[in-house]
Order: structure tokens, then sequence, then C-alpha cells
């Protein structure tokens, strides 16, 4: 934003090679009072700055001395009249030779169709003071936007993922009669699908449609552990190769995802194959659940506050001990 405040003193003058940097024409049509660009080379730096600003839309708060402001509304009733107007002494305007291009400023600024007031006032408290009032409610319009805008995601987020499950059954319904089943499992085991699919297996389908148990199937991802990160809802799933995947999220999120591989492996082998493949056609979509990380957990923890309070979690199949 700008704050203008239109004093007595018109300021020094523009170099030639800083009106190159507007645009003149886009400018002019932008105020029904365009008169002062009708003189670039009498433009000052001030009057410059704050014309860039009108150009790239930027609010502009524009203060003028009350004294200002009286002499303009002389000017203006005079200006027909240039025998007449060429002659005035206005007691506001330091320099004769530029009260017409700061009347003209004005005129400029107030003849905008948006954000064309200009502020009177006579000490600077009451610029303080309109300021501090108009920033008030300019930020509680924006944090009602926030909130109204977070809202909204949430709800095309919702609403997204709700597609996606239409989406998956329809494409499951094709690939197998029972569709009702499929229809029920695919909104199930979405999010199971979904984290395991972060996983760096052989192939990845073949490891899904397994009948494998929850430790094997980590194994064959070469995954050895699981560790909840103290503090920050987080849990790492720690390799083979001395890497570590990270999840948000608690340990009784990962705890859920192995009860609910044993639930869809009860499922034969048909609907597994239809449910995968109706998720796996959705995945390119959506964020992953794990990030993979090349670095040791020990090398992880050191340069997040270290590892007091960890809780390991490691399945005895998986590491070979409790």
């Amino acid at each position: 934003m700008v704050i203008l405040i239109v004093g007595s003193r018109f300021g020094g003058t523009a170099v030639p090679s800083a009106l190159e940097c507007l645009d003149f024409d886009g400018v002019e049509k932008l105020s029904t009072k365009p008169d002062l660009l009708k003189s670039k080379d009498k433009l000052s730096i001030t009057q410059l700055e704050v014309l860039k600003a009108v150009e790239v839309s930027l609010p502009v708060y524009a203060f003028a001395d009350n004294r200002v402001l009286h002499d303009h509304h002389v000017y203006e009733r005079n200006k027909g009249n240039s025998i007449v107007i060429d002659n005035i002494e206005f007691p506001s305007i330091q320099k004769k030779e530029t009260a017409k291009y700061v009347f003209e400023f004005i005129n400029f600024l107030s003849h905008r169709a948006v954000n064309n007031t200009m502020i009177g006032f006579s000490r600077l408290d009451e610029i303080r003071t309109h300021l501090a009032t108009q920033w008030s409610q300019l930020f509680q319009r924006l944090l009602y936007e926030s909130r109204t805008s977070t809202t909204e995601a949430k709800r095309y987020r919702d609403f997204s993922e709700r597609l996606d499950e239409l989406k998956s059954v329809v494409l499951a319904s094709i690939s197998t009669p029972d569709l009702r089943v499929i229809a029920n499992g695919v909104i199930r085991f979405r999010h199971l699908i979904h984290f395991l699919s972060g996983l760096q297996f052989p192939d990845l389908r073949e490891a899904l449609i397994g009948n494998q148990s929850w430790n094997d199937l980590l194994a064959m991802a070469e995954v050895d552990g699981v560790v909840e990160i103290p503090n920050t809802r987080r849990i790492a799933l720690t390799r083979t190769d001395d890497t570590i995947y990270l999840a948000q999220g608690p340990i009784q999120r990962y705890k859920t995802f192995e009860s609910r591989w044993d639930e869809f492996r009860q499922f034969d082998s048909d609907s597994r194959k239809a449910i995968v493949d109706a998720l796996l056609q959705n995945l390119e979509r959506t964020f992953p659940l794990l990030r993979p990380v090349q670095k040791s957990l020990e090398e992880f923890l050191a340069e997040n506050n270290g590892d007091e309070g960890m809780k390991i979690f490691v399945s005895s199949e998986v590491a070979g001990e409790d």
C-alpha cells in the first residue's frame, strides 16, 4: 500500500529516464481528470511513485493538508481564467509555479473510479487515527476472508474425495459383478492403499493383492521398524538401508492401517484386485502420506531436537526381537 501526504512542498522533479517506467496511456484511463499527465516533464518524484502504484493497483491512502484543499477549491473555481490563475498566490503552496501541478494531482486521484478518497487533515494525529480505523477494518476483512477460504478449501477437498470414491466405485464395478462389496472396500481401504503406495515395493500391485501378513508386507518394502517421534504427531518407518519414511499422524493411525490390512486380507482374490486397481488409478491426483528421507533415524532426530521421550514400536517378525 501507499500512504500519500500532500502538503505545501512540491518536491524534486523526476528524471526523464524514470518517466519510461510508467504506462501513461494506461494510467490516463484510470481517472476522469487526467490533465496532470499532459505535463509529464513537470511530474515530481513522489507523483511518479504514486502514479506507478495506481498503475499496478496498489491501494493508496491519500491525505491533504486542509489548507491545501481550501486553496485547491479556489483553484478549481478560477482555473478557466488563465490570467487570474497565473497571478494567484496560494498561501498553502510553497512555490507559486508548482501550485497547478499539486492541484491537478489532487484532481487526478480524487476522480478515479476506485480508491478516490482524499482525506483532509490539520494535525498528524488525525492521519494516525484514520489509518488505525481503516486498517482495523481491513485486517478484520482479511481474517474473515482467510477463514472463509479455509472452509471452502475443506469443502472442496471433501467433495473431491467423494468424487474420487464414486469414480473408483464405477471403475471397480467393471471388473466384478459384486458392486456392493467392491464399493464398500474402495471406501474403507482407500487410506490404507494410499499409505502403502508410498512404500518402495518391487511391484506395488503384486504386493497389495498378495495375502501376506502385515509384517511380511513391510519386509517386502525393506521396512524394519516404526518409531513415534515425540511432540510432533509424526512417525518414522525405518528401513534396512538405514534411511526412513516420515508420516503425519500418531502411532494409533499406523496401528489402524495394520488392522485394516488384516481385514483386507479376508476378501477373496478377485475383490482385492478390483479394489486395488480402482484405487491405484487415482493415486496420481493425491498427495503421498509417506515422505522418504535419505537420512538415518539418528541423523534425523539429531537435527530435530534429539530423541528424548521417543517411543519405538518394532514388530518382532520384522526386526527379529520385541
